[in-house]
């Protein structure tokens, strides 16, 4: 199959990218052990289908996930578009030291970025979290130095406020919104977020689109998570939280299983129908799933099967906060 393309972004700040991207994030840390070498391998099967939008950041890890995918792409350059992020400021021992938002922080943090990955520029540079201590205009002013120096082509933010979206993109143009959307995971069509992006002309890039891995349909226990899982720790995940989004997803199975596909090809389906703005970036750290998640580039979802998926998946419908701790992010 032949991966399409689609614009993040409009004017001077439109970028293209592959319709699928590849979240690099759980090859180095929050999910289980790490399989480097698999991970390459995931990277170079994902560049070779044509997924060529790579997200990382340098928290993961921390660091070492730059480096994976710094090894990853060695001699491959010209064939990926690289994003990555700074912001959720960790030490090299993995302590998390903050939300930093400084200019001096932003360019020591880009250059760190840049050595780790062995390149010369970053095609996408989010601002991971927003820091409220510091104005985001001060943020973006270092932001806008680094793009014209030539480290950075195009600015992305991360799970931000609306108002702090318009605020970010008076400053420089922002090609890219990332946050978390899937059919578990739908605050920003109510809080503003979407309708924002959307009249500014910014992209929005889903992270998480299968729901941390729950609309896959292969977690139907907490045993099945490594001990070592973030996600035991995570409030969809616990208690009757759990048993309630596994009810949801039971039902999104049934209308898989009419379709013909798998529980994570339906989901994502779903995110790329929302809207030619949007682009998943489905996270994995398998070969086979990786196959998996691309196939359902060729997924098309009539308006009846859209329709029942908002019935057995509406708004708010899932059981839980996103994360244990919401502060950090809608700044």
């Amino acid at each position: 199959m032949t991966v399409e393309t689609r614009t993040l972004g409009s004017g001077v700040a439109a970028l293209n990218v592959s319709a699928e991207g590849l979240g690099c994030m759980g090859m180095s840390e929050f999910y289980g052990p790490r399989d480097d070498d698999e991970s390459v391998a995931v990277i170079h099967a994902a560049l070779d289908a044509g997924v060529t939008f790579l997200d990382t950041a340098d928290m993961y890890g921390p660091f070492t996930n730059e480096r994976l995918v710094g090894r990853a792409i060695a001699g491959r350059r010209d064939d990926v578009v690289l994003a990555t992020k700074f912001g959720n400021e960790r030490g090299e021992d993995g302590a998390r030291l903050g939300i930093n938002g400084h200019p001096d922080y932003v360019r020591r943090a880009c250059d760190a970025s840049l050595e780790r990955l062995g390149v010369d520029h970053i095609d996408l540079y989010y601002q991971h979290r927003v820091d409220i201590d510091v104005p985001v205009e001060e943020t973006w002013g270092a932001l806008k130095e680094l793009v014209e120096a030539g480290k950075v082509r195009y600015l992305g933010i991360s799970e931000a406020a609306p108002e702090t979206i318009r605020r970010a993109h008076q400053t420089h143009p922002v090609t890219a919104l990332q946050s978390e959307w899937s059919l578990w995971s739908r605050d920003v069509e109510d809080d503003g977020v979407l309708a924002t992006v959307r009249d500014l002309g910014i992209g929005f890039v889903a992270y998480s689109p299968l729901g941390r891995g729950f609309l896959s349909g292969a977690i139907t226990s907490i045993d099945d998570l490594e001990p070592n899982d973030f996600r035991r720790h995570a409030p969809r995940f616990q208690g009757e939280n759990f048993q309630r989004n596994l009810d949801l997803v039971e039902q999104v199975k049934e209308i898989a299983v009419a379709k013909g596909v798998t529980p994570g090809q339906l989901a994502l389906a779903w995110v790329l129908a929302q809207g030619p703005d949007v682009v998943p970036i489905p996270g994995t750290k398998r070969r086979r799933y990786l196959s998996e998640n691309i196939a359902a580039l060729d997924v098309v979802l009539s308006p009846a099967e859209l329709a029942a998926l908002e019935a057995v998946a509406p708004r708010g419908a899932a059981a839980g906060e996103r994360y244990a701790d919401m502060s950090t992010v809608y700044r």
